[in-house]
């Protein structure tokens, strides 16, 4: 049992797990309410069509999310605009509680950025590269006569 729990850490952290789990629960609740009672649903029978199938499309970009994190940018944007579309074609999105569960796990999805892998050290221990014990030069090419202008600058520094 001790080990489940760190390597599902570990696999919730390596991938926008929150986004995903956002939009299933979007993709769930504009799925499930075409199938409601008729008292509750706005929309019945054809109609409902685009609700099941934006519902379907919204759960597996959340999954797509969890199980594919590299194909992150185009799950959170894709989740984003049919969590949107769903407004209009499906009973107002899900009553507006699947809009904006999907807009916040589109959101979630698209900005997530995985962790860098840490440096692994140098020789000596350091895993920061030390900096030299000189002053710093002056970077200013007005400083350094003898440095030599860029193709888009002249020696004046005036843009061409």
């Amino acid at each position: 049992m001790d080990g489940r729990r760190p390597s599902w850490r570990r696999w919730r952290r390596g991938r926008p797990f929150w986004g995903g789990l956002a939009a299933i629960a979007a993709g769930a609740w504009i799925c499930v309410l075409p199938l409601a009672p008729l008292k509750i649903m706005l929309q019945q029978g054809v109609a409902g069509i685009p609700s099941v199938l934006m519902g379907i499309v919204m759960i597996v970009l959340g999954l797509t999310a969890w199980f594919a994190p590299h194909q992150r940018t185009l799950a959170g944007i894709l989740t984003t605009l049919i969590a949107t579309a769903a407004l209009v074609l499906s009973n107002l999105g899900g009553f507006l509680i699947g809009t904006l569960l999907g807009i916040l796990g589109g959101g979630l999805i698209f900005a997530w950025q995985p962790y860098a892998t840490p440096r692994a050290p140098d020789a000596t221990g350091a895993a920061e590269p030390t900096a030299s014990p000189g002053p710093i030069p002056d970077r200013d090419a007005a400083a350094d006569p003898t440095r030599s202008p860029t193709p888009l600058h002249d020696s004046q520094g005036v843009q061409p």
